[in-house]
């Protein structure tokens, strides 16, 4: 008895080297649609899915998959009597082997210019459906939804049979496709309506990763196929394996960096920021950052909103650096990093989400998802409550300053000046700590700098604390019922201080 194979892909990667071997290895090969074409173009012996189904193509190629003659042949189990004579008496036949990928769906839902009709009729429904029957019944049926396996699923039936360990395998790899094809149209659909009732997030792998945040947890990294730029769709260009913590590390440099027009150079440790500056040019912003924490940076991860070029890659190289981010690299800036093999070079730009643009952490038993913190400095919205308002020098510190400070975990402080950060506080318990270490950080250059707080001061001592070391403007959300006292202190001494009414927690 022959053995039937249904092939019905949309990606036709290594699709005749796949048919060839099945019919070389005694298979009746059926198809449809533009698989059939492809493979009678490529000289395949191919049958239509029609001689399978008795029954034509209809609805503009809607339907044709959708019937008895497939699902049957798919969800027949073998050791059953009853179902293949339920086969025999209604004329139909066995498939042992099903080939399916979908429709692009996402290809065409992220194009630009793509309209919601069109978009629509990328929605597979019997490529799902025909995976899953296949998937259900893998102890008969060898299911496959990517060309990677093609090779290794012919090497088996050369060598006899698929084994029943390989099969399982390949219908939880079937299953894991349509699940995350449905999330990426469940996501599409729900765009702009806020958080559905039931929310999936998928990726595919991109690499196992040496391991976690420490050599004794496993990893990965997976891609989100609803995002254009960002890491996932990252170029590495030189340097050495990427860790779980430099990715950790890059996302975090890549999303301050986006926050600036200007040139700009961000540098992170541990995902909180020791420096960040913007300049007239990116070797000036890169050394603004690096002056900010020159102890810090060593070791960091630095993103940039420009391509690099040949100074500011002087500059990085004279460091020891974990990882360069940026959107280009110039040829001379390549040949200046190739003296550092060991730094990791990445081209990326920043994420754009183009559906569920959300951020997702898990807890024990859940997940906790919220919108990004897109917030930018209003001065229309902003309050000065003090008796001198800030003047326009110290309007852009401030400006800079409160970009940043979201940036950095609470409790978070940062001092600016000058186009550059020079103080940061980060992840403290308390918040005159914050401030006590964003100051020891600037030094001397604490005077004559503005300081931005994440959230209100609960005492006026955070206040007081940076007063005393020269900063003349401060910015916060206000909202303590202690806020009196603070301005109270910013009064005292001359100082400016605007209340935005907004907070910036980042834990």
């Amino acid at each position: 008895m022959p053995r039937r194979a249904l092939l019905s892909v949309s990606d036709k990667t290594g699709l005749p080297e796949f048919a060839r071997g099945l019919v070389e290895l005694g298979f009746e090969i059926y198809s449809t649609g533009g698989t059939q074409k492809t493979l009678e173009q490529e000289g395949v012996r191919v049958r239509g899915v029609s001689e399978l189904t008795g029954f034509p193509e209809i609805l503009d190629g809607r339907v044709k998959t959708l019937h008895p003659g497939v699902h049957a042949g798919l969800l027949a189990r073998r050791d059953r009597p009853e179902h293949l004579a339920a086969l025999a008496e209604h004329g139909l036949q066995l498939i042992d082997l099903l080939a399916v990928n979908l429709y692009p769906f996402v290809a065409t839902a992220t194009r630009e210019g793509a309209g919601f009709e069109e978009v629509i009729e990328q929605i597979d429904i019997g490529g799902p459906a025909m995976i899953r029957a296949a998937a259900k019944n893998h102890a008969s049926v060898v299911v496959v939804v990517h060309p990677e396996s093609y090779r290794e699923v012919l090497d088996r039936l050369r060598e006899g049979e698929v084994s029943p360990a390989l099969r399982r395998e390949l219908a939880a790899v079937a299953y894991g496709h349509t699940a995350a094809y449905d999330s990426h149209v469940s996501g599409w659909l729900d765009s702009g309506v806020g958080f559905p009732s039931e929310i999936t997030f998928t990726g595919k792998i991109v690499e196992q990763l040496r391991y976690g945040e420490n050599p004794h947890q496993d990893a990965a990294f997976y891609r989100l196929a609803n995002v254009a730029g960002g890491l996932g769709t990252a170029r590495q260009l030189q340097g050495k394996e990427l860790s779980y913590n430099n990715l950790q590390d890059a996302a975090a440099a890549l999303a301050l960096a986006a926050e600036f027009d200007e040139p700009v150079a961000a540098i992170i440790k541990h995902t909180n920021p020791c420096g960040l500056a913007v300049g007239v040019d990116l070797a000036e912003a890169y050394q603004k950052a690096y002056e900010c924490d020159t102890v810090s940076a060593y070791g960091g991860v630095v993103a940039l909103n420009r391509r690099l070029d040949g100074p500011t890659a002087e500059q990085a190289a004279a460091i020891f650096l974990e990882v360069v981010v940026a959107p280009g690299f110039a040829p001379e800036a390549l040949e200046v990093m190739a003296k550092k093999p060991n730094v990791r070079l990445l081209e990326a730009a920043p994420a754009r989400a183009f559906w569920q643009d959300l951020e997702v952490r898990s807890v024990p038993g859940g997940l906790l998802v919220q919108s990004p913190d897109r917030g930018r400095l209003d001065r229309e919205s902003c309050r000065v409550a003090t008796e001198r308002a800030p003047t326009e020098a110290e309007w852009a510190a401030l400006d800079l300053a409160w970009r940043t400070v979201k940036h950095v975990k609470s409790n978070a402080i940062v001092l600016a000046r000058d186009g550059a950060a020079v103080g940061v506080g980060a992840g403290q318990m308390s918040r005159v700590e914050a401030v006590e270490i964003a100051v020891k950080r600037a030094a001397d250059r604490a005077a004559g700098s503005v300081l931005a707080s994440d959230a209100f001061f609960p005492f006026a001592d955070g206040v007081q604390a940076g007063l005393q070391a020269g900063v003349t403007a401060i910015i916060q959300p206000g909202g303590s019922v202690r806020d009196a006292e603070s301005i109270a202190a910013a009064d005292a001494v001359g100082a400016a201080m605007v209340m935005t009414g907004v907070r910036h927690f980042r834990h």
